[in-house]
């Protein structure tokens, strides 16, 4: 069975790259994050004709995630429940279901912006509520993982010069400590083998030549717990989707499971 996730920075200016990806990769389950479309307007007939089923959570022009699973899309939750509500309304940055064998959640943490902005502190708060609805599924005995993009590196190899993100978010000690919490409920990072390179960097800023100059960071995670990380026969990022004309900053991590 293969899982994996995947910031598309817009699933419609995407699509033929991950209709393309899908069909060439055989992946079973596709975590998306960061759709930039509606409900309405995502490609649910296309993946269909490739004999995929979908779910999205998504309201418009930013932020939105989904499942797209050729094994089936059960007990689906739209959302984060009792997740915290920014500028008066619960953003659609998460989705879960159960797939086959297997319950996964496609997660899109909120960015943070700044420390000292309002979408930091809601960051916080997301990332807590995140560890409290999480916590059943991760103590189950099936399989369950959270995947998706986390914006928060782990820990400083996970960013190309730790020197220069100190004091901006994605590396401070509370968004860390966030993480180690969700892990406390029994969740272990999946940590994927570097396809190029020491370390397996999964965002490129599409400025300044990040990409070919590997200045990139971690921040796109796959959290399994014991009966998942059990499976688990393989993980890599598939850096070579970073390549090339029309793609997303960030490159799919895959896991490959005996479930």
């Amino acid at each position: 069975m293969r899982i994996a996730t995947w910031n598309v920075n817009s699933i419609t200016a995407r699509l033929p790259r991950v209709l393309a990806w899908l069909e060439s990769t055989g992946t079973d389950v596709l975590c998306l994050q960061e759709t930039k479309c509606s409900a309405e307007q995502f490609p649910a007939d296309e993946l269909r004709e490739l004999g995929y089923e979908s779910v999205v959570n998504a309201t418009g022009r930013w932020n939105g995630v989904a499942l797209v699973s050729r094994l089936g899309l059960d007990d689906v939750t739209m959302g984060l429940p009792g997740g915290p509500e920014y500028e008066g309304a619960q953003e659609p940055r998460a989705i879960s279901a159960t797939c086959g064998p297997v319950r996964v959640w496609s997660v899109y943490v909120p960015n943070g912006r700044e420390v000292d902005h309002a979408h930091y502190a809601y960051k916080l708060e997301w990332l807590a509520a995140l560890k409290a609805a999480a916590a059943g599924d991760a103590a189950d005995a099936r399989p369950f993982a959270v995947l998706g993009d986390f914006n928060v590196a782990p820990a400083d190899e996970d960013v190309w010069d730790p020197a220069l993100f100190e004091g901006a978010t994605h590396v401070t000690p509370a968004e860390r400590a966030a993480l180690t919490a969700l892990r406390g409920t029994g969740l272990s990072d999946v940590m994927p083998r570097p396809l190029k390179y020491d370390r397996p960097y999964t965002f490129w800023d599409y400025r300044q030549l990040r990409f070919p100059k590997n200045k990139g960071m971690r921040i796109d995670l796959v959290y399994g717990n014991t009966a998942f990380t059990a499976a688990v026969k393989d993980s890599y990022v598939d850096r070579e989707e970073r390549k090339g004309k029309g793609a997303s900053d960030h490159a799919p991590v895959v896991v490959d499971l005996d479930a």
